[in-house]
């Protein structure tokens, strides 16, 4: 149970998803062969670690790891391809392919398949990240296996520094807006010309504007926050970058 399967091949199964209104096979030949693909399984969608730090980070990660060669990031769970579907919607992880072992056959044959019966889980699988190059496994991370569910070495930024540890990672960063703002469109846009990616709260929608006023202290928009730092307005992100 949980063994290091470092040097093997990963196991030969086939998932059934749901693209659209169609049923589409996905083989792990096709997810695999003459890539290098970042994988990482956890119990279960839409769970708690899983959904605010697991595949969150992994998508927030996605671009830099892709800069130092990954093709493709998997996350696989032991979950049929309609719950997965909905959990990648809901968590808006657009940079994520998510693969529903749902009979538990891959999870199985990594021997990473689990019970989880005292929650009512079933089978599920064990919370692990590999990176895998044509289809061998050249690195697995393993949560240690005691009680609960740990998460010390399956994420994403343990992935990154051991396929390049000098990455530069992404800056954290948020912006308040409102719809139809011409400021917040010109701060969206100075962000876009630099390469970075930002997380936008759209008042009405995402946040009152209550909420900017108890974040930033103004009731203006755009209002600008990188690595928690409040920069302000589209002029004084202006003066930031230059």
């Amino acid at each position: 149970m949980l063994e290091n399967r470092e040097g093997q091949a990963v196991p030969s199964v086939t998932f059934h998803t749901r693209q659209g209104d169609a049923w589409v096979d996905v083989t792990t030949e096709q997810l695999f062969k003459n890539k290098t693909v970042v994988v990482f399984a956890l119990p279960g969608a839409f769970t708690p670690t899983c959904s605010s730090t697991h595949l969150p980070r992994y998508n927030e990660l996605a671009g830099v790891l892709k800069e130092n060669g990954v093709d493709d990031i998997v996350c696989i769970s032991v979950n049929d391809t309609f719950v997965m579907n909905a959990w990648l919607a809901d968590q808006e992880a657009e940079n994520i392919t998510v693969i529903p072992d749902g009979n538990g056959e891959f999870s199985e044959g990594m021997g990473m398949l689990v019970d989880k019966d005292e929650l009512g889980f079933g089978k599920r699988s064990w919370r692990y990240s590999m990176l895998v190059k044509d289809g061998v496994i050249e690195k697995m991370f393993i949560e240690p296996n005691v009680p609960g569910d740990p998460f010390e070495v399956s994420d994403a930024d343990t992935m990154l520094n051991y396929i390049n540890a000098d990455a530069k990672k992404p800056s954290a960063i948020s912006i308040i807006t409102k719809p139809g703002c011409p400021f917040c469109a010109k701060a969206k846009q100075l962000l876009i010309d630099k390469g970075l990616a930002y997380e936008e709260i759209i008042l009405g929608t995402d946040a009152t504007s209550v909420s900017l006023k108890a974040i930033s202290g103004r009731s203006t928009v755009p209002q600008v926050f990188i690595e928690g730092k409040h920069i302000g307005g589209s002029d004084e992100l202006e003066t930031y970058f230059a």
